[in-house]
């Protein structure tokens, strides 16, 4: 796996408007009878392409989500995130509205614990389209679920990355079978070599081949799957 590391996030009065690529909402929820209700945490930027990356702006807490917030972490119940599932490609960046979000979750008095600090990790295929979502806060876990009245929680300290699959390098088989023609040319001219060489490696021979096959036969398409929510 490739982790690309994007930075902490800056909060802002308002979600900017202009950029460059594609934007998608961030969403929370923490409710006291643990019904998840999402409202608008922030917008993710995301930059599409080859080289897909992301950076988030954030609102401040109102008084009255700091106080619900401390209210569901003194109960022990969850705090929620959610994004729609998107393409980080610039030819299919209008798709996210029709295939549904991906959630995460850390319990409340963790996120109150670490002054809402924490990370926030999207998860991609090998085309870019998002399939997880996680969140940790740091520090990852409750000490106990009593509130401090002065714990600041107005401004989110977050920082965001996107994960991606890397294809682990393959065995070099075509260079493998080329060097055992070379040895059968080497070896032809005798013909009890010949018939040596292949009683000692035609397992080898027969793998090789086999595998090439079953390589090019497991190609993935174009564009690759899609997951349906």
């Amino acid at each position: 796996m490739s982790r690309h590391w994007i930075g902490d996030t800056l909060a802002s009065d308002g979600l900017e408007a202009e950029f460059n690529g594609l934007s998608v909402p961030l969403e929370h929820s923490f409710e006291l009878d643990d019904v998840a209700k999402f409202q608008l945490r922030g917008s993710l930027m995301l930059k599409t392409g080859r080289e897909p990356s992301v950076s988030l702006n954030q609102n401040q807490l109102s008084e009255e989500d700091r106080t619900k917030l401390k209210e569901v972490a003194a109960v022990d119940g969850l705090y929620r995130i959610r994004v729609p599932r998107v393409f980080l490609q610039a030819d299919k960046q209008t798709e996210w509205q029709s295939e549904g979000h991906l959630t995460a979750f850390v319990r409340a008095c963790a996120m109150v614990e670490s002054h809402l600090s924490d990370v926030i990790t999207l998860h991609t295929d090998v085309s870019g389209y998002l399939i997880g979502v996680s969140i940790v806060t740091l520090p990852g876990a409750c000490r106990g679920i009593e509130v401090e009245d002065e714990v600041d929680l107005e401004v989110f300290n977050t920082t965001l990355s996107i994960m991606a699959p890397v294809n682990a390098p393959g065995p070099e088989t075509a260079l493998f079978i080329q060097r055992m023609e070379q040895e059968f040319e080497k070896k032809g001219k005798n013909p009890q070599e010949q018939k040596s060489f292949f009683a000692k490696y035609w397992y080898l021979i027969l793998g090789g081949a086999i595998f090439l096959m079953v390589s090019n036969s497991a190609q993935p398409p174009a564009g690759g799957g899609r997951e349906q929510s």
